[in-house]
């Protein structure tokens, strides 16, 4: 597929080509709700607030349901696709399609996989973790810990809460790092795999942009945020980002296959990861292989479905931080669509989304071939996580718009009825389109 050069400029400034993007896939409430998507044009499910519709319990799992909203994944086109679903003690897990296109070796439930910005959650955990020890003040300009790194007014203006609910203002690294992404090519994504990027350096590439408004004023995505905290936490602790992480999150939740990667290999079972930046690389090209310094504490972690499910269940408990500190990672800013729908609520590292049956907390992520969604009910009871071996693989208008795929309609679909099963929703819920991925530099906070 051939892509008009301003359309994928116009893509790379909202941050949708970046390695960690903000992305949902969820279905719409109910068939009222897919008509008012409908006639609304956005082409996309309509989320409605906890505050205006009741919110039904969950249904216990309907196995069957799971594996076959499972395999209509891989039908619609995924390579690869594993999902870990939770209902208390109740336990699924599924995989379906391949691992390696060229073998045909079939994904496992259990495969290690990038999870992109769901490291956020366990950054930001980090740094709650400092606030609840007295360490760190999360409304003190950043300028006080770390003087210098974001130089002059900014450094006074900027402080934690910005950068981990992405009000800071601060653009995007991305566009530095893989500059090539700008000029339609994926050149830089092959050169640069290998390259070891100091976060120092990503910050750099984030403050030469441009920046998407001044401190405090609006929402905007940004994974030079999660580097800035990654540093800043280092200063607080005196040791590596990723040490400190892996000894008193990773460690202290329990976790078994979820680690920072050292080399550009994934150590233990996997799937190839393939990118296709929509269809600059035909055919999908594998970047399992590569050098995560690109991401650092924005989304270098490597994990496992089933670990996904434990950590969030570890956070929500209250086993990771305090009442207090998990309050305020709950305190959130309201991300809508053009049309001004509400599609999730950001906190710090995490956001809220609502479906049929309730409100879940979670977040998702992308790198380059791997992308992941998990979500858990507020007591970590009901949970769902998943994860595919195929990005980009949409197709682009004339106007530079992502299109809804069958696969994000079949994702949604899936995540439905692992979170709310299937009696939860009239069965047409589950033929109502899907949001597809999104870029959350376009979003801006929903206006009172």
């Amino acid at each position: 597929m051939h892509l008009a050069r301003k359309s994928l400029r116009r893509l790379m400034a909202a941050g949708l080509v970046s390695g960690t993007v903000l992305a949902t896939w969820t279905a719409a409430a109910h068939p009222a709700a897919a008509r008012q998507s409908e006639a609304s044009g956005t082409g996309g499910a309509v989320v409605r607030t906890a505050a205006q519709r009741a919110t039904p319990a969950a249904d216990a799992l309907d196995r069957d349901a799971l594996r076959g909203t499972l395999d209509a994944v891989r039908d619609a086109g995924m390579y690869g696709i594993y999902s870990s679903v939770r209902d208390g003690e109740e336990r699924w897990e599924g995989a379906s399609g391949v691992a390696d296109v060229r073998t045909g070796r079939p994904v496992t439930p259990q495969m290690r996989h990038r999870i992109g910005s769901v490291s956020k959650a366990f950054t930001s955990v980090a740094l709650m973790q400092q606030v609840e020890r007295g360490r760190l003040d999360l409304d003190a300009p950043i300028a006080r810990y770390l003087p210098g790194l974001v130089p002059g007014e900014l450094g006074r203006a900027v402080t934690t809460r910005m950068l981990l609910n992405h009000t800071s203002g601060i653009a995007d690294y991305i566009p530095g790092a893989f500059p090539s992404l700008v000029q339609n090519s994926p050149a830089s994504l092959d050169d640069n795999r290998f390259e070891r990027f100091t976060p120092e350096e990503l910050v750099r590439f984030g403050l030469a942009g441009v920046p998407t408004g001044r401190p405090g004023e609006r929402a905007s995505y940004s994974n030079t945020n999660y580097v800035i905290a990654g540093l800043l936490l280092e200063r607080l602790t005196g040791v590596e980002a990723e040490t400190y992480i892996t000894h008193n999150v990773i460690g202290r939740a329990g976790l078994r296959h979820t680690y920072f990667p050292r080399t550009p290999f994934v150590t233990g079972p996997h799937s190839k990861m393939y990118e296709a930046l929509y269809g600059l690389i035909d055919p999908p090209r594998d970047y399992s292989v590569y050098d995560m310094s690109w991401a650092f504490t924005a989304g270098a972690l490597v994990s496992t479905m089933d670990d996904l499910g434990t950590f969030y269940r570890a956070l929500l408990g209250g086993r990771l931080v305090g009442p207090r500190q998990l309050a305020e990672m709950q305190r959130t800013v309201p991300f809508t669509d053009a049309q001004g729908n509400v599609l999730l609520n950001y906190g710090l590292g995490i956001y809220a989304q609502d479906w049929p049956c309730g409100r879940f907390w979670g977040h998702d992520g992308a790198v380059f071939g791997a992308g992941t969604v998990t979500l858990s009910s507020p007591d970590g009871r009901r949970q769902a996580s998943l994860g595919i071996n195929l990005m980009k693989y949409q197709h682009i208008d004339e106007n530079g718009q992502v299109q809804i795929h069958p696969i994000d309609i079949a994702m949604a679909r899936h995540m439905l009825v692992a979170l709310c099963g299937t009696q939860a929703a009239p069965p047409s819920t589950l033929r109502a389109p899907a949001i597809p991925l999104f870029p959350t530099e376009t979003l801006r906070p929903a206006r009172a």
